[in-house]
């Protein structure tokens, strides 16, 4: 697809509460340099009254890095969107398409479907102040809201703002029935509507979201769409971003599983001198071995070793001889 932007999305790592935090999103990035990562959602009223440099620092390692805000308030998204540029993120995402009650309650993600002029105002508020890119990430319908029709004015009335990065989960949201686990498996997938918006809206990038695992997924949905956004697939596999390297972007420049590991170690180690738990960092590294000889003795080694919460930080000195002795690179390096 020849859509002129400044940021390559051809392939993203979705925002995921719990898993994309910042020590995450360093560790995948020593995976891959090419693929855009994104933060957890952050409510804009937490960035509007919380401890910005708590919520908001990044290593500048992770970029190119997009941050994820949700909200409703036009004011408080467009204070939130400033602060995230004046923080050096490369793009500002609104959260449209979260379905937990917790969300729904508080009036910001997938309901917000119901209201798509009270979106178009966000936007256009967010755009008012901030020179970044201002995207959307949302779902194909909700409840029993799943018409194409409705999809399609939702998109052309955000569209009229002004913004031309459309992330869609093809999968609808239940609102308040379902829990967010459920909404990720339950609602069956429809790639085909997401196809049907690119078709319509051409000129308009359209990122699609939901149930994507392989490279060879990617390549099919790339002959339709302009991008690929990605989640558990990442984070319970997290070196299958070495394929999509090699693959997507035909960099062939990839530390091995070992040398990611030994490229961690000093992160892990300053890290914890500035009060982080070793297991705030390890937990993300469980899936760094999948498929190969000697997974199940890192994840067990992690499991019991430094994913508690009172892990021995010492015990980093020794991980690459674990690695070694196991012959867990054999394999895998």
């Amino acid at each position: 697809m020849d859509i002129k932007k400044d940021i390559n999305r051809k392939v993203c790592v979705a925002p995921m509460m719990d898993c994309t935090d910042r020590h995450e999103r360093f560790f995948l990035r020593l995976i891959s340099k090419n693929v855009l990562l994104y933060t957890e959602m952050i409510v804009s009223e937490a960035i509007s009254r919380g401890d910005k440099k708590k919520l908001l620092s990044f290593n500048l390692n992770e970029k190119p890095l997009a941050l994820q805000v949700g909200g409703s308030s036009p004011t408080l998204l467009a204070e939130a969107a400033k602060t995230g540029e004046d923080f050096g993120y490369d793009e500002i995402n609104l959260n449209l398409g979260c379905p937990s009650k917790k969300v729904e309650k508080n009036k910001f993600g997938a309901c917000l479907m119901k209201e798509p002029n009270l979106v178009a105002d966000c936007l256009n508020k967010m755009q008012s102040v901030c020179k970044l890119p201002i995207t959307i990430k949302t779902r194909i319908g909700y409840d029993d809201v799943e018409d194409y029709e409705n999809l399609y004015k939702f998109i052309e009335i955000l569209k009229k703002t002004g913004i031309k990065t459309f992330i869609i989960h093809a999968r609808k949201a239940i609102l308040g029935k379902f829990t967010p686990k459920q909404n990720l498996n339950i609602p069956p997938l429809k790639y085909d509507v997401v196809y049907r918006l690119k078709k319509d809206f051409p000129k308009e990038e359209i990122i699609i979201n939901g149930g994507i695992t392989s490279t060879e997924q990617i390549k099919e949905h790339l002959k339709i769409v302009d991008g690929v956004m990605m989640g558990r697939s990442i984070y319970h596999s997290p070196y299958l971003l070495a394929d999509i390297e090699r693959e997507i972007f035909n960099n062939e420049n990839i530390l091995s599983r070992r040398e990611v590991m030994e490229s961690l170690v000093p992160y892990v180690k300053e890290e914890t001198k500035n009060g982080t738990r070793l297991n705030q960092i390890m937990r993300h590294t469980l899936g760094l071995f999948h498929g190969q000889a000697g997974s199940s003795f890192w994840k067990r080694y992690l499991s019991e070793n430094m994913c508690v919460r009172d892990a021995d930080v010492k015990k980093i000195d020794h991980i690459m001889d674990k690695i070694i002795f196991n012959h867990i690179v054999r394999s895998a390096s």
